[in-house]
C-alpha cells in the first residue's frame, strides 16, 4: 500500500502546533527542520522524518483536541507570536496546553473567538464560500439613520481591499447602537464599512459564531459545551474540510485571571 506523503505545514497543523498559514510563515522564516535541514515550501514528509520548531522536537498526538471559547477584551492582540506582541492572547490565557485562535478580532475589539490545537476545524470555520455567521454589536458616533442600515445591509464597496461587502442582516438597537451578522470575515471589515458612511466606530463586540453564544465575562473562558459541539458539528458538516471527531468535551470552566 503506498503511503500518502503530508505536507509540512498540513502536518504542523494537525498536530495542533499551529495554522496553516502560522506554519507556512514559520517555514518561510527558516524556523521549521527537516531531520535537521530547512525544508523548502511544500514539502512533504515521510514516517520516518523528524521535525523541529525553533529546536523543538514536534510528535504527532493522539489527546483529545481542545476548543475553547474566549472573551477577548480590548487590547489583547490575536497572535501567536509571543516574541512580538506583549499583549497577546496566547500569554493572556495561559493555557496549558498550546493553542492557536480561529480567525481574529482587532486589538480596539471584544467579545468571542475560539481557540483550539486542532488545525483541521481552522480552515473549515474560515472558508469564506461556506457562509458561516459571526454577530456583532457596534456602537457608534452619531446617531444611526435608516439609510445607514439600509446601505451596510446592501453592501458597501471598499476600494482599499478592492471587493464590496456581501448582503447582511443590520439592525439598529438603539440610537447609536446596531447589531450586524456577517458571513466573511474581511479586514477590519466593520470599521470599513461605516467609515465608508462617515460614521466612526466607538465600540464594537463579537456576541456570537455560528451557534456560539458569548456569555462569559471579558478576559475569561471556558470550554465548548457537549450541546455546542454537537451543534457546531451539524453545521460544520456540510463544508468543505472534513471536521476531526476527537475532540475534549469538559463542563464550563472559569479562568480566574481578569
Amino acid at each position: 500500500m503506498e503511503i500518502e506523503l503530508k505536507r509540512i505545514n498540513k502536518f504542523l497543523s494537525e498536530v495542533g502546533y499551529c495554522s496553516r498559514r502560522e506554519a507556512d510563515k514559520l517555514i518561510e522564516a527558516g524556523r521549521v527542520t527537516i531531520n535537521g535541514a530547512v525544508p523548502e515550501m511544500g514539502t512533504k514528509l515521510t514516517p520516518s522524518d523528524v521535525v523541529h520548531v525553533d529546536g523543538e522536537l514536534i510528535n504527532a498526538s493522539n489527546e483529545a483536541f481542545v476548543y475553547l471559547a474566549f472573551n477577548k477584551p480590548v487590547g489583547i492582540v490575536c497572535t501567536t507570536d509571543t516574541s512580538v506582541e506583549k499583549d497577546n492572547i496566547i500569554d493572556f490565557i495561559n493555557y496549558p496546553k498550546r493553542i492557536f485562535p480561529i480567525g481574529r478580532l482587532d486589538k480596539p475589539s471584544e467579545g468571542l473567538i475560539l481557540l483550539t490545537d486542532d488545525g483541521d476545524i481552522v480552515n473549515k470555520i474560515l472558508r469564506a464560500s461556506n457562509n458561516h455567521e459571526k454577530e456583532y454589536v457596534v456602537t457608534v458616533d452619531k446617531p444611526i439613520s435608516q439609510t445607514f442600515i439600509e446601505r451596510m445591509s446592501g453592501g458597501i464597496p471598499l476600494e482599499e481591499l478592492n471587493k464590496t461587502t456581501k448582503k447582511c442582516v443590520v439592525e439598529k438597537v438603539g440610537t447609536y447602537e446596531f447589531k450586524i451578522i456577517l458571513t466573511q470575515g474581511l479586514n477590519r471589515q466593520i470599521r470599513r464599512m461605516c467609515e465608508y458612511l462617515n460614521y466612526d466606530v466607538l465600540t464594537l463586540k463579537r456576541t456570537r459564531i455560528m451557534n456560539v453564544k458569548l456569555d462569559m465575562p471579558v478576559g475569561e473562558y471556558r470550554e465548548l459545551t457537549k450541546e455546542e459541539f454537537s451543534d457546531l458539528n451539524k453545521l460544520l458538516s456540510e463544508s468543505t474540510k472534513a471536521f476531526n471527531p476527537k475532540v475534549k468535551i469538559e463542563r464550563p470552566r472559569r479562568n480566574n485571571r481578569r
